[in-house]
Order: C-alpha cells, then structure tokens, then sequence
C-alpha cells in the first residue's frame, strides 16, 4: 500500500470523502489517505493527525514526497487536539476500537463545528460508534463492510443532515448495523457467525460464575445471541 495504491479498506473509505473538502485524517499513520485524495485532487485542503512520532515523521516524509506540501499539512497531537475550531469539513478516523473512535469524538466534538461528514472504520466495537453518532445527533448515512487479507472491517458514514436509518427494531439496528442488516454480505455473516460462536463459548466458561456483574455480562450475551439468530439470515 501506498499513497496511490491504498488498500481495499482505506479506498472504500476515501469514496465516501467529499469532493473539495478540507479533510481531517487522524491516527494518519503514512499520511496515505490524504496523500492519496490529494493527488486524485479530491480534497482541497488536507490535515493529518499523529500522536506517535514515528508515524508523524513518515506522514511528513510522505507529503513531502508526493510534493503536495501546499496542501496537506501534518500535525502532532491526541486527537481532534490538532485541529482548529470549524476547520474540518470531513473528518476520518481509521483502524482503532469503537471504544477509542468514540473518546476521540467525544473529547473532541467542539472541534467538529463544521464538519458536514464523518468516515469512521473500528476494527472492533461498531455498536459503540453507532450508539454515540445516535446520541450527539449524527445521521448515519451508509454503512460498509469487507474483507481483506483476512480481516473483516466495518466502515460507517455519518452526516450532519437527513433522516435517521433506524426502525422499531433499533436494538438489532445498533449492534448489526441498519444498512447491513438489510444486505447481508458474506463477510458480514463471517463476522458474525463468528461473533456468536465466540459469545457461546464464553457462556460456557461463565456458566458456574456469580455475582451481579456476571449475571449482567450473561443477559447482554443472551442478548445478543437471541438477536443474531433472529436477523441474521
């Protein structure tokens, strides 16, 4: 992968960025995602976010090599820290846990002033995105999920307008996705096959545990299992 061959999953990520947007990509790693919208001359200003060094220094070394320096800037800094209030129109945020999408989000919201869309991709914990899109009023606008070299990825887009996706079954729609649910892919009956024979087994192993915490963590896993083996096909 480079910054002009990106991976299945950050291509299918940089089609759902706006065209002649100014861009937020954070946790940019290589700085390939705006690098990469960039040269398409997809994005009009971009901005890449690290907090580590390592890779802060090769996003830099990056934009200097596909001599787009005029227009994508590199930042250091946790999170949505290194933006400026109402600058970014789309912002990215790749290849983390739901868990740590969601704090970044959160620590961070004054920063999304002008945000029209966001291009979120957790590697785990997709619920937990979508539960905090929900909350702070966010349309989850459309919803992808692949495979690739053997790992399964879901992608979520969310906008600041239009109607949200969700039914009457919303509890289904948080933990599936509304837009998967409906089109259930091969990958998306991988993942969760897999999910519930995952959540089996660790009923099994709490079968003789106690206590208020294991009976709360044995209904969320009953839970959820009863709800895979209603929807999904």
């Amino acid at each position: 992968m480079n910054s002009e061959k990106l991976s299945k999953r950050l291509e299918k990520v940089s089609s759902y960025v706006l065209q002649g947007s100014v861009l937020a990509d954070i946790g940019s790693d290589h700085a390939y995602l705006p690098c990469y919208l960039g040269i398409k001359k997809i994005i009009k200003k971009g901005i890449a976010g690290e907090i580590t060094e390592g890779p802060y220094l090769s996003a830099k070394e990056q934009v200097v090599l596909d001599g787009l320096t005029d227009i994508i800037e590199v930042r250091k800094g946790d999170g949505l820290s290194v933006l400026k209030e109402n600058e970014a129109e789309v912002v990215t945020i790749c290849g983390m846990g739901g868990s740590l999408i969601t704090s970044i989000l959160e620590k961070g919201k004054e920063k999304l002033g002008s945000a029209k869309r966001l291009v979120l991709q957790p590697n785990v914990g997709a619920k937990t995105v979508r539960n905090w899109l929900l909350k702070e009023n966010w349309v989850l606008s459309a919803e992808e999920i692949i495979k690739e070299d053997g790992k399964i990825y879901e992608i979520l887009v969310a906008d600041r307008i239009g109607e949200q996706p969700y039914s009457n079954q919303i509890d289904a729609e948080l933990l599936f996705g509304p837009f998967l649910l409906k089109n259930q892919n091969e990958a998306f009956k991988e993942k969760w096959a897999g999910e519930v024979k995952q959540w089996k087994a660790i009923l099994a192993q709490m079968e003789h545990s106690q206590g208020t915490a294991a009976e709360t963590k044995r209904k969320e896993l009953l839970d959820h299992i009863n709800l895979a083996e209603e929807w999904i096909d």
